[in-house]
């Protein structure tokens, strides 16, 4: 019995030992990101001298060219490039959208969807139909949709408390809306943009199509407001009227950028932080997802400034074509597959640069959600961001799971009510991101990713 017990205190020291240990380091590793961190000043240098980045564009392969010299002037153990073809649409000329009513063409803002067709070269009138679900396609059926225009109106719903709920909750009438009205013989297709704020900003995306394609538009969402209360007012018919000029070309060959920390006891497992160097056309890409690369980047920066050497090998993987194709995120586990590698974890960082409060987490063994929470939770509870959440991930690391079955997903979660002001939006800019959110949330994830590093799950 005596022995029994002094074996439990001896390990209770141990745990507490590491735990201080663990605590030191971390606040270390804030000390580093809040005084001297790099993630602002070359978010700064992305926006400002590249600029936008969709997938294929000239602006494309120079993020990739700057971000490969920027990794290496850091010293990584690795650096290299990860050929992927990549769809290339344009959007061409700036869109034209009109409502057309009581004799009158009235101007709202309107943007062409990713991957949309565009109009006939002089444009597409035609009557207007209201809806604010997919399901009432099927009940109007193709004698009242034939030869018109749907409009997907259904906006935000303001009761979630974190926004990326709301955006699943309307966002398949971006995603899917078009390619459901085609179905049933719609010349085209206008959609209300994704954000809760009413302003005349409209907030492009991805949508897909079936076999008909046709064209496909966002609208912003004070001239959503305006359309339907016309067409609400009974007063007479109401037309729209839209043009854009956009295109898909052929695939181009782009890249994914990775930096490595080697691991010093398990190379070939590994632990991946990342983001999507792509971005919509309409401004810089700053929080989607400028931030995410480049914390993603800070977190190897740190821990190589710090002189830690991981047990396992540590990865900032600056994926391409999130926004309209996935391409990167797929190459990646495609050639993590072929290599053999074993990935442990995999963190994305694709909601923005704002105030970080934690992690959520998917494919955890069992039980492992409350040792994270009774272990790590107050390690990260003084710089707040210790929720640790069950549900997590990104869509550029979901492809991983095919070749690390065991992989734990996780989300970075930063405070989200900003976000969708911003979102796919022109007003997606450097100005938007405050300094001090972006790193705490470099230096957040760099805690997270020394915890899994250290302890595993």
């Amino acid at each position: 019995m005596k022995l029994k017990l002094a074996i439990l205190l001896a390990l209770s020291a141990i745990l507490k030992t590491a735990s201080a240990q663990d605590s030191l380091f971390i606040r270390k590793i804030y000390d580093e990101a809040l005084v001297n961190g790099q993630s602002y000043s070359n978010l700064n240098y992305l926006c400002k001298n590249i600029g936008q980045r969709l997938s294929g564009s000239a602006n494309a392969q120079k993020a990739v060219d700057w971000s490969k010299k920027l990794m290496e002037s850091y010293g990584f153990d690795k650096v290299f490039l990860q050929e992927v073809m990549v769809p290339h649409w344009v959007r061409g000329e700036k869109e034209v959208g009109e409502i057309v009513a009581d004799g009158k063409r009235i101007p709202v803002p309107i943007c062409a969807l990713g991957m949309s067709v565009a109009t006939p070269v002089n444009g597409l009138t035609a009557d207007i139909i209201e809806v604010t679900s997919l399901k009432q396609l099927d009940t109007l059926g193709e004698a009242r949709i034939k030869g018109k225009i749907v409009f997907f109106n259904r906006p935000f719903d303001p009761r979630f408390i974190g926004t990326m709920m709301a955006y699943g909750t309307a966002g398949d009438q971006r995603f899917m809306g078009p390619a459901a009205a085609a179905k049933y013989g719609a010349a085209g297709a206008i959609v209300r943009s994704l954000t809760e704020l009413i302003d005349d900003y409209p907030h492009t995306g991805a949508t897909d199509y079936d076999e008909k394609k046709i064209p496909a538009a966002a609208i912003s969402t004070k001239g959503a407001e305006q359309l339907s209360a016309l067409i609400k007012s009974g007063k007479g018919s109401v037309k729209f009227y839209f043009k854009q000029n956009c295109q898909l070309l052929p695939d181009a060959k782009s890249y994914n950028v990775v930096a490595e920390l080697t691991g010093t006891e398990s190379p070939n497992k590994f632990i991946t932080v990342g983001g999507h160097l792509d971005s919509w056309d309409l401004a810089e890409g700053a929080n989607d997802d400028g931030t995410g690369v480049m914390q993603s980047l800070e977190v190897l920066r740190i821990l190589k400034v710090m002189n830690y050497r991981p047990k396992n090998s540590i990865r900032a993987v600056f994926f391409m074509n999130e926004e309209n194709g996935d391409k990167g995120g797929e190459k990646y586990a495609e050639l993590a597959k072929a290599n053999k590698e074993e990935h442990i974890a995999a963190i994305e960082s694709d909601a923005g640069g704002f105030t970080p409060l934690g992690f959520g987490f998917t494919g955890l063994p069992a039980g492992s959600l409350q040792k994270i929470n009774q272990n790590w939770k107050h390690l990260l509870e003084p710089y707040q961001a210790d929720h640790l959440l069950a549900g997590g991930g990104g869509s550029d690391i979901g492809p991983l799971t095919t070749a690390s079955p065991n992989v734990v997903l996780i989300g970075y979660l930063p405070d989200s009510q900003r976000y969708f002001d911003l979102h796919h939006s022109a007003k997606d800019v450097f100005e938007n991101v405050n300094k001090r959110e972006l790193e705490l949330g470099s230096a957040a994830m760099a805690a997270m990713v020394y915890l899994i590093d250290q302890h595993g799950f």
